[in-house]
């Protein structure tokens, strides 16, 4: 096979209402799309879906980027030889993994669709037949925030995480209002964002302690690796998960050597692909550390992505993360995902097992501004 075209699109998705965090609020996920068609004709699609204030690049420089510096460069070559397409796009230009993860799962997808299986076979193989995904939480007052944790819990959930930031009391009355409305055997979660310092969240931790928390996400800044391990080593035996300080395999050995995480938060996007993102489940898994799987706000083509690479390790614990169809109104696949009861059965693909729709393509496009020019 080869690469005869790339096409490159944004796509702006409404969310259903607003959603908050310790970066900012937002009613819209803007999206990036590639489609590539090889030469007999065969396409595959690759997704990424970054979140201002979280990811390291906006989506117009990814687009940009994705159509003027890597995609011209993967013309012509085969895409089921994933080495040589990484080889080609990684030392292009610097960063922007999130865009060399769009390419790279096209090609995966087209790969998989071309010999006919699912991604998860062609990656080896899934040892999960279900999947079971977590529920999110926004910074909310006490009591709306049981009630909603509360209705996720009637549908089939059996984990919510809870956004804090801002104040420690009020995170601490919200995380106590939601233990007591869903009892001790649901597993809670708490997000920080980055957004408190060591002092603060080591006082949060054991706040929250009585609670019994499953997992304290990216309580510091992403560069104070010594203030998570710090925070690990107090936080009253709450298990510590590095979300943000995570990005390339050197930034997981640099967790790793200092002890600062229990477990670390991987994404196909933001690690540039399915095999970067294997490879540091992996090393994590050698380290004892556990791995989840997944963000918030991915459309149905990335979410896929996330959900088949999930299911081929044991070392992703169940609460995947990927539940962006939860939060978006609509989507750019022919067959929305549907994750409202809190799990599915593998899907079957092939490939990525999602279609395009070509409608709401046309419905949702956006042209990027040129913010180079």
């Amino acid at each position: 096979m080869k690469i005869e075209r790339i096409e490159v699109f944004g796509v702006a998705v409404p969310l259903i209402g607003e959603y908050k965090n310790a970066y900012r609020s937002k009613t819209v996920q803007k999206s990036a799309l590639v489609r590539i068609t090889e030469s007999g004709g065969a396409t595959g699609l690759g997704n990424i879906d970054p979140s201002p204030g979280y990811s390291k690049e906006s989506i117009e420089d990814s687009l940009r980027v994705l159509e003027t510096g890597l995609a011209p460069l993967v013309v012509g070559m085969d895409p089921a030889n994933i080495h040589r397409v990484l080889q080609k796009i990684e030392p292009a230009v610097e960063g922007y993994l999130d865009a060399k993860a769009a390419i790279e799962m096209a090609c995966v997808d087209l790969t998989a669709r071309v010999c006919g299986v699912a991604v998860h076979t062609y990656l080896g193989g899934a040892v999960k037949d279900t999947l079971l995904f977590n529920a999110w939480i926004g910074i909310l007052p006490p009591d709306e925030a049981a009630a909603e944790t509360v209705a996720w819990q009637r549908r089939g959930f059996r984990s919510a995480k809870i956004k804090v930031g801002g104040n420690i009391e009020a995170d601490r009355d919200r995380v106590k209002a939601v233990r007591e409305a869903v009892g001790p055997d649901f597993r809670l979660r708490i997000d920080a964002n980055a957004g408190y310092d060591a002092d603060t969240s080591i006082r949060l931790a054991r706040m929250v302690a009585p609670y019994g928390l499953q997992l304290f996400e990216q309580p510091v800044p992403e560069d104070d690796i010594a203030g998570m391990a710090r925070v690990r080593r107090e936080a009253a035996g709450i298990p510590i998960m590095a979300d943000e300080s995570v990005l390339d395999h050197a930034s997981l050995i640099r967790i790793i050597e200092a002890r600062a995480a229990d477990l670390v938060k991987v994404k196909v996007m933001k690690q540039g692909g399915f095999i970067n993102t294997r490879r540091m489940i992996a090393t994590a898994e050698a380290a004892g550390i556990r791995c989840v799987v997944g963000h918030g706000f991915g459309l149905g083509i990335n979410t896929m992505a996330e959900i088949m690479l999930a299911a081929t390790s044991h070392n992703v614990i169940d609460g995947l993360e990927c539940v962006g169809p939860l939060k978006t109104s609509d989507d750019i696949v022919t067959h929305k995902l549907d994750l409202g009861a809190g799990s599915i059965a593998l899907p079957a693909g092939p490939g990525l097992g999602v279609a395009l729709d070509a409608a709401k393509l046309d419905r949702y496009r956006f042209e990027a501004r040129d913010t180079h020019g």
